[in-house]
């Protein structure tokens, strides 16, 4: 199972960007899906996290209200749209795919870079 991460880049303060993860490769069932991030110096955070059937969301207080994570069950693909980005938001962000009948999840994507500038 390969996890295709894209759609990072530069945006200014108040800006948007929409981050897709694309799944390909052997088909398995997944539980969830999630976005996470690390900034430099920092440790990986969780960001945002959906459930693959029923498609609720949960999301860290630290983006509630400005992202939104969503599916497309036909492309296999997840999206983090961002919203009224901060320079706090910057960091490198990685989809995670969750399987069905495990306790965390087991498939890591290579990341993308959002740099928000003030």
């Amino acid at each position: 199972v390969q996890l295709q991460a894209s759609g990072g880049g530069l945006v200014q303060a108040g800006g948007s960007l929409r981050l897709s993860c694309a799944a390909s490769g052997r088909t398995f069932s997944r539980q969830a899906m999630g976005w996470f991030r690390q900034a430099p110096g920092q440790e990986r955070e969780f960001v945002a996290r959906i459930w693959w059937s029923g498609g609720s969301t949960y999301y860290a207080d630290s983006v509630k209200g400005r992202f939104t994570i969503s599916r497309d069950n036909v492309k296999n693909t997840v999206y983090l749209q961002m919203n009224s980005l901060k320079p706090e938001d910057t960091a490198i962000y990685y989809c995670a795919a969750q399987s069905v009948g495990k306790g965390q999840y087991d498939y890591w994507g290579q990341g993308t870079l959002v740099t928000v500038s003030s």
